[in-house]
């Protein structure tokens, strides 16, 4: 299910790779709750081709600051060491090679023997180039591309966009001349056809190389989205092809930073979502897609099942997982144990997509059953399959567990609550924009 990883686990940026027979995930650290971006440790989690339900968490692979358990891997240090959106390839040498942008900062490459680290600092970035190229030489949220003849280029950039070729021998000196700026237009006045302010080059790059074309994943300026861009050389021109996902439509959207992979001959989309009210607590998620032989790759929703087909409804399920979130509800982490969605208003939608209710079934009824936190009011909660209306469920003042009989129906359906309190006139408006419960998890029964 989305979010693939545990869920008390906040990897965004994510960067998946597969190394021999293992899919491998780095990516940024965020904190529950926390009020910036990342953190100063790089982790990194992976699972066994064979079972993508099996992650095992390899432990913190990189550090900027000290903490209880390890020193700083950089020998620099200052008050804001944040690592962004790192990357990992495997060079020429067999070895692999990490890449990370720290905040306001020349960023640097470390190297390991194994995919899953820990990695050691190799060196910051050498170049002759001018500091303003690259964001002042910073290489932000770099992605990186070690092509089949064994030549290395690295794509990175904020609000603009670079690339350069990195010499394979070392993999952190930049080669002179081959910096290229703006390879995705970030401006509409810019020559490449890239009229759209949706295919206007924002951050996030992460170059892949897939049946013999070169894709750049990034974030455009319309920034909830991740856009592609296709390219016959490393090194450009692209064209703006069409966007991914969305991780705002129908739900708290923010920024959007990830890639795509094949495993077992399906290809994934690797994304983050938001939580906990703001734009900083993100979770990482993954959805199947399609890369046409035209090479354009459909856009795919949002949905809560991650490497699943579909969700057992008959299963309990946790809230938070909801992919749909219409309103001013949110999903919120308030302990290691305990997540819900909260902040639940007249009127808000909850969903989830997609369970399989099976075959037929011989009664015309199942029963409905949440698990609930009153917060003083009546309301309502309409229970739907798709756009069918199966129930209906009252939620009292003191919540708790809440049931209901609901119609039998079967086959794939979309699951969404929706949210209605019987107060009216003026005594509603006391009401009107006040929290109702919290929803903490439901299952069906037959």
């Amino acid at each position: 299910m989305n979010p693939y990883l545990p869920r008390w686990e906040y990897i965004p940026d994510g960067e998946p790779r597969v190394f021999g027979d293992r899919i491998y995930v780095y990516g940024s650290h965020d904190k529950a709750g926390s009020d910036n971006f990342c953190d100063f440790v790089l982790k990194c989690w992976s699972a066994p081709l064979t079972d993508l339900t099996k992650w095992v968490c390899h432990g913190d692979i990189f550090h900027t600051k000290a903490d209880r358990d390890h020193p700083s891997d950089i020998d620099w240090n200052g008050d804001n060491t944040l690592l962004f959106a790192p990357d990992v390839v495997q060079g020429i040498d067999g070895k692999y090679y990490l890449y990370a942008y720290i905040v306001n900062a020349r960023g640097c490459v470390a190297v390991s023997d194994r995919p899953e680290g820990p990695f050691r600092l190799l060196s910051k970035y050498k170049y002759t180039i001018p500091e303003e190229v690259c964001c002042n030489g910073w290489f932000i949220d770099p992605g990186v591309l070690v092509d089949d003849d064994g030549r290395t280029y690295i794509y990175c950039g904020f609000e603009r966009s670079f690339l350069a070729e990195v010499n394979s021998e070392n993999m952190y000196e930049i080669i002179d001349g081959s910096c290229i700026e703006h390879f995705i237009p970030c401006t509409e006045t810019e020559e490449g056809g890239f009229a759209e302010e949706e295919s206007l080059f924002y951050e996030a790059c992460s170059p892949r190389k897939i049946n013999g074309t070169y894709y750049m994943i990034y974030s455009p300026k319309r920034g909830s989205r991740l856009a592609y861009a296709t390219s016959d050389s490393p090194t450009g021109p692209f064209t703006y092809r069409g966007y991914i996902v969305d991780n705002g439509v129908d739900y708290p959207g923010g920024n959007n930073h990830g890639s795509v992979v094949c495993i077992n001959g399906q290809w994934y989309i690797f994304y983050h979502r938001m939580t906990n009210g703001t734009i900083m607590s993100r979770r990482g998620c993954v959805e199947k897609i399609e890369i046409l032989p035209d090479g354009t790759i459909p856009p795919v929703e949002m949905t809560s099942l991650g490497f699943e087909d579909s969700l057992d409804p008959y299963e309990i399920t946790p809230a938070d997982i909801a992919c749909v979130l219409k309103g001013k509800a949110f999903i919120t982490e308030k302990n290691a144990f305990d997540r819900a969605v909260i902040n639940i208003r007249d009127g808000d939608v909850i969903g989830y997509k997609y369970f399989d209710f099976g075959e037929d079934y011989s009664s015309r009824t199942m029963e409905f059953a949440a698990k609930t936190k009153g917060m003083g009011c009546d309301c309502k909660m309409h229970i739907f399959a798709d756009d069918e209306e199966i129930g209906v469920c009252r939620i009292g003042q003191d919540g708790g567990i809440v049931k209901t009989a609901v119609k039998a129906v079967t086959g794939r359906r979309a699951v969404y609550f929706k949210i209605s309190t019987d107060y009216s006139g003026w005594t509603g408006e006391y009401f009107k924009d006040r929290s109702l419960f919290e929803l903490i998890e439901f299952v069906f029964m037959k």
